[in-house]
């Protein structure tokens, strides 16, 4: 217990330290930069930014509650990563779950690690440490590695040293932004994994790909049965794709400009008699508003 009151005392020091003008560090170089980089320092919320580079684009509320309520029991357990802007101004690097989890709990203060770095830089890490550490689907993971090879210029080689992966399975990962987007969307909502996605990218012929989608969501067809699909659509010239039972070619058409303008795998249940009823799914509340934003739009 004495050992982290200590490391706590050090951060409030740290932190003074850097609230005054005179010591202002703006490179590695500059007087006490070494005894701020690389160590925690307790910075104020209020003055980081987000990083614009964060790869990750919506939070799920409910854990982001379950994250605040584990802070508010045992602390932030590993500290954010910021790099500095100017005097007094940070911006995150990684950790923007623990920043707002802390920020919904109120607090005025968060653990940190400082690093000096430019954008470029700043990218590279943010990148680099989502991939290896967070939760993130596989068409996140794919728009990472992208961005690394289009901004960073990075080959293949070269993002196999700093994740960690072989190059086979970065080269994996990237074939699946060949996928149509709706294919895409299905996969960032959980519908498909990566195992189905794999199996869809040969699938040249785009109408093809979205007619066995389908098939694999209304059927919840397995890799394995969906690997097999695929097979016999190449083995089979005249192989016809299975289609929902009796579904009018309208309903057809629309669920996939449904699914275009929501960015969702909307569904469309129809009886007998013509009646049915659509289904917009969504993930967070943070997607529903958006959800909620677009049909607001088209009145």
């Amino acid at each position: 217990m004495a050992k982290a009151t200590k490391k706590q005392a050090l951060g409030r020091g740290l932190s003074a330290l850097l609230k005054d003008p005179a010591n202002d560090i703006k490179s590695a170089d500059d007087k006490n930069a070494d005894k701020v980089v690389g160590n925690i320092v307790e910075l104020e919320l209020q003055n980081i930014e987000v990083n614009p580079f964060q790869p990750r684009t919506s939070f799920n509320e409910e854990t982001l509650r379950e994250l605040a309520s584990s802070i508010r029991e045992l602390g932030v357990i590993q500290p954010i990563t910021v790099r500095k802007l100017s005097f007094g101004k940070y911006q995150l690097v990684s950790g923007e779950r623990r920043y707002r989890a802390s920020k919904l709990l109120g607090n005025e203060t968060i653990p940190a690690y400082i690093r000096i770095a430019n954008d470029q830089e700043s990218l590279e890490m943010a990148l680099v440490e989502n991939i290896q550490r967070q939760d993130l689907d596989p068409i996140e993971i794919a728009l990472s590695y992208q961005r690394l090879i289009d901004e960073i210029q990075l080959t293949q080689e070269q993002m196999s040293e700093r994740v960690g992966k072989n190059r086979s399975t970065i080269a994996n990962y990237l074939r699946l932004l060949k996928l149509d987007p709706i294919v895409q969307t299905g996969m960032r909502d959980g519908f498909l994994s990566m195992g189905h996605g794999r199996a869809l990218i040969n699938i040249e012929d785009t109408s093809d790909q979205l007619d066995i989608y389908e098939k694999i969501i209304t059927d919840k067809l397995s890799v394995r049965q969906t690997e097999a699909l695929v097979k016999n659509y190449h083995n089979t010239a005249s192989t016809e794709i299975p289609q929902p039972s009796q579904t009018p070619k309208y309903i057809k058409k629309g669920q996939k400009d449904f699914a275009s303008y929501f960015g969702a795998k909307v569904d469309v249940q129809i009886a007998k008699n013509g009646r049915g009823k659509i289904t917009i799914p969504f993930s967070s509340e943070e997607d529903f508003n958006r959800i909620q934003k677009l049909i607001k739009r088209a009145k």
